[in-house]
């Protein structure tokens, strides 16, 4: 005989789905109407679930915000495989390309984290909270990585073109957001990389003449 599916594992995977589809709804909505124009009334709408099955799951629209961003960059981050092979450059325009291929296919943690990052509250959002951990956890995983690159830079030197590198980043998103096809992200992205493999080089040269 069959053995019979446990209820328990049963409801758990329901569960599950019916999160999937909360999230992919409340991404398409945020998507179009920012963090302001989302609501749970829309939400419910859009997956075909009532509103108490969206509050099972999360506290308030601030929760189900902060859990698209969560999902969106742990789908990003996916992409985070440094080149092994080739030059320094070459490694670092590909990972470059790997990030903006990725931020194409999963845009919703940036795009609703620089809407929420810009906004002062006097209670501050829990999804502007998680966008700044995960942005800082990108800051942290970028510095190591440039010192893999570029080994004779200092601390404050990484730091510096670190902060530089994810600044650029910003911008270029923006600039598709704002100019849609016309923008190839993918071009920028690699202008930036070289940009910023040159920059390093420079701060190198300059520490040497000094």
């Amino acid at each position: 005989m069959a053995k019979k599916v446990q209820p328990t594992r049963r409801k758990r995977a329901d569960g599950e789905l019916s999160q999937e589809r909360i999230l992919d709804a409340a991404t398409e909505i945020a998507a179009e109407r920012g963090y302001e124009g989302a609501s749970i009334a829309l939400v419910s709408a859009k997956c075909g679930l009532p509103a108490s099955s969206i509050y099972w799951h999360f506290k308030n629209k601030d929760d189900l915000i902060a859990a698209v961003i969560e999902r969106s960059f742990a789908d990003w981050l996916k992409a985070w495989q440094v080149p092994v092979e080739g030059s320094p450059q070459d490694r670092l325009v590909g990972l470059a390309m790997q990030l903006a291929k990725a931020l194409l296919d999963s845009p919703d943690f940036i795009r609703l984290g620089l809407m929420l990052s810009l906004e002062r509250r006097p209670v501050e959002p829990r999804a502007r909270a998680m966008f700044l951990q995960l942005r800082a956890q990108t800051f942290g995983q970028l510095v190591e990585t440039m010192r893999g690159f570029t080994p004779d830079l200092t601390d404050a030197q990484v730091h510096q073109l670190v902060t530089y590198a994810i600044a650029g980043a910003d911008g270029l998103f923006i600039a598709k957001e704002i100019g849609g096809d016309a923008v190839d992200l993918l071009a920028l992205f690699e202008l930036h990389a070289w940009a910023l493999y040159d920059s390093a080089l420079r701060l190198v040269s300059e520490d040497g003449r000094q």
